[in-house]
């Protein structure tokens, strides 16, 4: 076990990460670093899909219930309070874990986040301008030439790296570095992924549970308090869909499948973006087998680091 190393548990939504956190804790006497962007929110339980009462007794988890909708809540900010987490859980001589979805938030307290130097807005213009005049392919080798670590990517990636090379006179890839090294931990990627069918499978039953134990419910409970409807921690998938109901957009039972749709077409992001954006140490488990399976096995692969 490499010394000073943090589990990292991620994933698409609904592929079973907490069963599977839930599942080490046979194995680590571990505490869960929530990296969920939507359950920092008080009160939306069953729309944020957090732990149960019953998970949560078994495992502490830090992360959630943090702030009132309405509130912002920046990656930044995850990354301090994170932090400071896992270092009370190990002063505790416990074992922090890290699990979640939401790939900025693991990006900042893994790599530190990435502040560019002031870019003057005249000359930034000018050169978006020229870019956006480009083919794909021709901004691509361009990026290439004035970075020569640059992964790739679409014309968006390939014009911000022109862009910051240009403008402030060192590589994207250079801010990228420097940034990494404000990173508060050293990650070990464990990503769980399934078979597309079988993820949408869990998606749509999952939207379907939400609903039957009172979504609808909890989210008309909020709004009766006088929190505004797209406030932060009300526009995610699942509330939204709910607050069109409730505000005659929708039927009831529309509602689930809505949430479904939106859910996959989260999730794939979500795949897309731990495909190509987690770096370091990785493993990757078919989450189609046994939490308990999953978890005997990263807790070899563990110790044999």
């Amino acid at each position: 076990m490499a010394a000073g190393r943090v589990p990292v548990l991620v994933g698409p939504t609904a592929v079973g990460k907490t069963a599977v956190a839930l599942a080490l804790a046979a194995h680590w006497p571990l505490e869960v670093i929530s990296a969920d962007s939507r359950q920092v929110y008080r009160r939306l339980d069953i729309g944020t899909a957090k732990p149960t009462k019953k998970e949560r007794a078994r495992v502490v988890h830090h992360g959630l219930d943090l702030i009132d909708p309405g509130t912002r809540y920046s990656a930044g900010h995850f990354a301090r309070d994170a932090t400071g987490w896992i270092a009370a859980v190990r002063a505790a001589g416990r074992m922090p874990v890290v699990v979640g979805g939401t790939g900025l938030y693991v990006r900042a307290l893994a790599e530190g986040l990435f502040r560019e130097p002031a870019l003057d807005p005249t000359r930034r213009r000018r050169l978006g301008a020229r870019a956006a005049r480009l083919e794909p392919l021709e901004l691509v080798r361009w990026a290439g030439r004035l970075d020569a670590d640059f992964r790739g990517g679409g014309r968006q990636r390939a014009a911000r790296a022109i862009e910051v090379a240009l403008l402030t006179g060192a590589p994207l890839s250079h801010w990228q570095r420097a940034a990494r090294e404000g990173g508060t931990i050293v990650p070990w990627y464990i990503v769980l992924t399934v078979p597309r069918a079988v993820l949408h499978a869990r998606i749509a039953r999952r939207a379907e549970e939400m609903v039957r134990r009172g979504l609808i419910e909890e989210v008309a409970s909020v709004l009766a308090d006088g929190y505004q409807a797209g406030a932060a921690g009300l526009d995610g998938i699942g509330i939204r869909e709910a607050v069109d109901f409730l505000h005659g957009r929708r039927s009831r039972d529309s509602v689930a499948e809505a949430i479904a749709v939106s859910t996959r077409q989260y999730a794939k992001r979500q795949e897309t973006w731990f495909r190509h954006q987690v770096e370091g140490p990785v493993i990757t488990l078919d989450a189609t087998r046994p939490p308990e399976r999953l978890a005997a096995e990263i807790a070899e692969a563990w110790e044999r680091t």
